[in-house]
């Protein structure tokens, strides 16, 4: 652990150097705003260099098994899990370039960031808005599959809040079959154990990071959507370590008319 002190400095200090380089892109942004492809791969830029500083300053060292498959599957779904502020800088370090992300639109807030996400030409997206998220997610598919780019995803929808893992939602999947691009499963093991929600507690570990083999998603169909999205769940769940693995879920009672009665009786 850094200590307190030493946490918060080499907070102030990152989000410094966000802020200049953000500065300087987003500049950049504004003038390639007729090209929504080249804002892509300019903030795919802005990722490399910002990603692995912001670990850094965290005091992570990353260490990726088998990172020749981002590229080598690209274009793809590339779906990561959730349980830390750092998985969005681990996210655009890794991201290959073309690699179109999907953020909820509070990211807007953070100073500096928010305003570069606007006019990156990746995706924001209104969790309170399932219609209009749906849309969304549609009109990227169109646009990446048109132009041969990929989509970074974290399925999860919200940050776990204990590291375990979460239900996936179905949005990648409809994306999957939309662009007929194959699911790469991206494992981040103990990425919540680094940077603790709500403090500036940075704790110095090596982040181990696996990219799984590319999941064919030719014969996916809408209406087994669920079944789809439960299989890759049951990919990132079986190769987390133990204090990952999705909770078990505790099976329901089923209510019958008599179990009702019985019920209401006592």
């Amino acid at each position: 652990m850094f200590g307190t002190l030493g946490s918060l400095l080499r907070f102030l200090v990152g989000f410094t150097w966000l802020a200049l380089c953000s500065t300087v892109i987003v500049v950049l942004l504004v003038l390639l705003l007729p090209s929504r492809v080249a804002r892509v791969k300019l903030c795919n830029f802005y990722g490399k260099v910002i990603g692995r500083s912001i670990t850094w300053f965290a005091g992570v060292t990353p260490s990726v098994a088998n990172r020749e498959r981002l590229d080598a599957s690209m274009p793809a779904i590339y779906v990561s899990n959730h349980t830390s502020t750092l998985d969005l800088f681990i996210g655009i370090w890794l991201c290959p370039y073309g690699g179109c992300g999907v953020l909820k639109k509070e990211v807007v807030r953070v100073p500096f960031f928010g305003q570069l996400a606007l006019l990156s030409g990746h995706l924001l997206i209104d969790r309170g808005n399932k219609d209009r998220a749906v849309e969304k997610l549609r009109d990227t598919a169109n646009f990446v599959k048109k132009n041969r780019l990929g989509i970074w995803i974290m399925p999860e929808g919200t940050r776990s809040r204990d590291g375990h893992l979460l239900a996936f939602k179905k949005g990648f999947v409809h994306m999957a079959i939309a662009t007929g691009f194959p699911v790469v499963p991206v494992v981040v093991h103990g990425a919540h154990k680094n940077w603790e929600k709500g403090t500036f507690a940075f704790k110095p570990m090596t982040l181990e990071i696996e990219i799984l083999p590319a999941i064919d998603t030719t014969g996916w169909k809408e209406e087994t959507a669920g079944e789809h999205a439960d299989f890759v769940h049951a990919v990132f769940a079986k190769t987390l370590r133990e204090d990952q693995k999705p909770h078990a879920v505790v099976p329901q009672p089923v209510l019958t008319a008599a179990s009702a009665s019985a019920s209401q009786a006592a």
